[in-house]
């Protein structure tokens, strides 16, 4: 057990500090009957328009989620209270079948996962996503799903017929190639190893499957891009993209604090890097900006990933693409003749990033 932690919620006039040890923070589930699980997103960062979310926060409890601060609109808190304070929508699937029955309804592609992770250890017992992927396959309506859950290869099958029927794409999360430096900040959330052996399950099972490094954490985790790429490609998926770290207002205490506990050696520089791709800030919340980072630094990160993406034979998407459903897993890129070798190409890009700056330190 961990004791209650939450940041300053700045939607309540109200604040908990503890005179003594605070108590133990226990999973407490909600249920909630919705008006409507269909959200629509209008921000050009994110690549879809329509997202589903049967369930409000998630037992996973990344330090870094950026979906952390959506539970203070419930006047709860973005620290322990969203990792175990957690709300079910009952009435998900029938709200996303009667969307589907509208005329209005184009049949356009509907993303799970937005605020929290669809397959997190909840969809064991209420089954909520299933039942709309259910919907999805019933419309014929096409889908992509986003997650770090191993519990989704529990509907492979599922997947795999609405991929026949009207296209599904799944993209896992793997933020982190170790074990060992995930649990530290994804600390309940399936390993790495079992995200691999997801990729590789829904794949011969006969669904799309791409990596998502998501975020990537400057100074941590941008040395492990290579090892990433090379494990999902080796699993059988196809694409991959990734993202910058955001760090809203109420997600960066949870984080220094939890960085600081499982890795105090490397906090400060971890904060030196994450600010030398937000031009000195801690986050950037312009549209256009808040999913990439700047400078030289990113611009290294940046061709670290897309020379490892070439390298293994991964599409390079800019972000998960709701129309890249129709491709087969297994399947590589290879290289066109007279493309320079790609050791020749780290060769040529480690040399001229090491002339421009010397702030172009990966550690591997």
């Amino acid at each position: 057990m961990k004791p209650v932690a939450n940041p300053p919620n700045p939607y309540t006039s109200r604040h908990a500090e503890w005179l003594e040890p605070p108590p133990a923070a226990r999973v407490e589930v909600y249920e909630e009957t919705a008006r409507s699980i269909l959200s629509e997103n209008d921000s050009p960062d994110l690549p879809f328009r329509w997202s589903v979310n049967p369930y409000r926060g998630c037992q996973h409890a990344c330090a870094y989620c950026y979906a952390r601060p959506y539970h203070e609109f419930l006047e709860l808190g973005a620290g322990t209270d969203f990792d175990t304070k957690l709300v079910v929508k009952i009435n998900a699937p029938e709200l996303l079948a009667d969307a589907f029955a509208r005329k209005s309804w184009r049949r356009e592609a509907v993303n799970f996962s937005g605020v929290t992770d669809c397959y997190q250890p909840l969809e064991a017992v209420w089954l909520l996503t299933r039942r709309c992927l259910e919907v999805c396959v019933d419309h014929h309506n096409p889908a992509i799903v986003v997650t770090k859950g191993y519990l989704v290869v529990r509907d492979a099958d599922l997947l795999a017929e609405l991929n026949r029927r009207a296209g599904a794409t799944v993209y896992i999360s793997v933020p982190f190639a170790s074990d060992k430096t995930a649990r530290g900040i994804e600390p309940q959330a399936p390993p790495p190893s079992r995200r691999f052996a997801a990729i590789r399950r829904l794949c011969e099972s006969g669904v799309p499957v791409g990596v998502l490094v998501a975020p990537v954490i400057p100074g941590l985790s941008d040395s492990e891009i290579p090892e990433i790429l090379a494990r999902a490609a080796d699993a059988g998926a196809t694409s991959a993209s990734f993202v910058a770290l955001r760090l809203p207002e109420s997600v960066q205490p949870v984080f220094w604090e939890r960085l600081k506990q499982t890795m105090p050696l490397r906090a400060e520089r971890i904060e030196k890097r994450i600010r030398d791709i937000r031009g000195g800030q801690l986050n950037n919340t312009g549209f256009g900006r808040r999913m990439t980072g700047e400078g030289v630094y990113w611009d290294g990160v940046r061709r670290l990933f897309e020379v490892s993406a070439v390298k293994v034979g991964l599409e390079r998407l800019r972000s998960p693409n709701p129309q890249a459903t129709a491709a087969a897993c297994g399947g590589a890129n290879a290289s066109r003749p007279g493309e320079p070798d790609l050791a020749e190409l780290v060769s040529r890009e480690s040399s001229r990033r090491s002339a421009e700056s010397d702030q172009m330190t990966f550690g591997f």
